[in-house]
């Protein structure tokens, strides 16, 4: 089983990168009719939502860490 701080890690950066892709998402639908346009926004906001309630999920479920760790965690080896 995959650490929690790993897990979290790994849904904080998926959800930086959905964010930081919004810009880009609407110059990559700027073509299309106004209907996907509007299906494709619809479809990156609700993955976005999904993924803020995952880290909340991890967050609570995630051991109370001492106070004199302020390390990331490492990955592990693949």
């Amino acid at each position: 089983m995959v650490p929690t701080s790993y897990r979290i890690t790994r849904v904080r950066e998926a959800l930086q990168h959905y964010e930081a892709d919004i810009p880009l998402l609407n110059m990559r639908v700027k073509d299309l009719s106004q209907e996907r346009q509007r299906s494709a926004r619809q479809f990156a906001e609700a993955l976005i939502i999904q993924t803020r309630a995952e880290l909340d999920r991890l967050l609570e479920e995630q051991p109370e860490l001492p106070s004199d760790c302020t390390e990331p965690p490492c990955e592990p080896a693949d």
